[in-house]
């Protein structure tokens, strides 16, 4: 898993220095929303699909609900029923799944990426970022040695244009945690927006995919039915997950996240007015 997530987190810190070189832009904020917007289009083809198979899902419960009330207290016929609808309308129960394991890479590399931006952005040899780690530690200025390497960028960084990144954005430093500096109120503003951008994605997400009230029966869950919930649940256990993180690491994963939220709600937006017009 580690070398999965170290290949992406290499991969992403060729395109975000990439955007970070830039002559009009050289500020890493500015870098991480193009990088952002730059991922949202690349998985938008991904993203489509799993609207349409979300859409679909909705659409045959009806029939799920039908098969659960003819075969009530059969389960063992309920399952194979449903899969064989499933299989009919050529869908699998799991196919939302493939999108939750991409979020959970996407989140986990650039996490990687934002905590050591030296190795994975900026390329610097590790002779170079080790030596800075251990000057630091030997002069008793570590002020956290959860991101030494961040450390290095606000020591060491103004006088070596090799370990320098411009993380001031917006006035915000993007190198601070949250955790880790309680006494200033700026540093919870974007992670407190990326809460409120969270609950309205999330709003908009299970609206879309809600059940008609005339349709809703008690019946025993089947695979599909759990398989449906379990997605519901990860559009909810993300967020939580992710504010759990973005306190413990630096704003620049906070303002990733933030900027992918409120593309999120854009693209959602469109692509149900899309499917929409398209059934119309």
């Amino acid at each position: 898993m580690a070398g999965i997530l170290g290949f992406f987190s290499n991969m992403f810190g060729y395109i975000l220095n990439w955007i970070y070189n830039i002559d009009f832009i050289r500020n890493y904020g500015v870098a991480i929303i193009i990088f952002t917007i730059l991922i949202k289009v690349i998985l938008l083809p991904i993203t489509i699909k799993q609207q349409k198979t979300m859409k679909k899902t909705a659409k045959i419960q009806e029939q799920v609900r039908k098969i659960q009330d003819k075969y009530k207290g059969n389960q063992e016929k309920i399952n194979q029923e449903t899969l064989d609808l499933y299989k009919q309308e050529k869908m699998s129960p799991c196919s939302g799944c493939f999108s939750g394991i991409v979020q959970i890479i996407l989140l986990l590399a650039v996490f990687y990426l934002v905590s050591q931006p030296l190795t994975f952005m900026r390329k610097v040899d590790n002779q170079l970022v080790e030596s800075y780690i251990n000057e630091i530690k030997t002069e008793n200025i570590d002020k956290n040695t959860m991101y030494p390497q961040i450390n290095v960028i606000r020591q060491k960084g103004p006088q070596d244009e090799r370990v320098y990144i411009n993380m001031n954005f917006l006035g915000l430093d993007l190198s601070n945690v949250p955790s880790g500096a309680l006494d200033n109120i700026k540093v919870y503003i974007i992670p407190a927006l990326y809460v409120l951008t969270s609950i309205i994605s999330i709003r908009i997400s299970t609206k879309s995919t809600r059940k008609p009230k005339e349709e809703t029966k008690d019946g025993e869950q089947t695979e599909v039915d759990l398989a449906t919930q379990m997605n519901k649940n990860m559009s909810f256990v993300m967020p939580i997950m992710s504010v759990m993180i973005a306190m413990v690491a630096p704003l620049g994963l906070a303002l990733y996240w933030l900027t992918n939220n409120i593309l999120t709600i854009i693209e959602r937006l469109c692509v149900d007015k899309f499917f929409k017009n398209e059934e119309e």
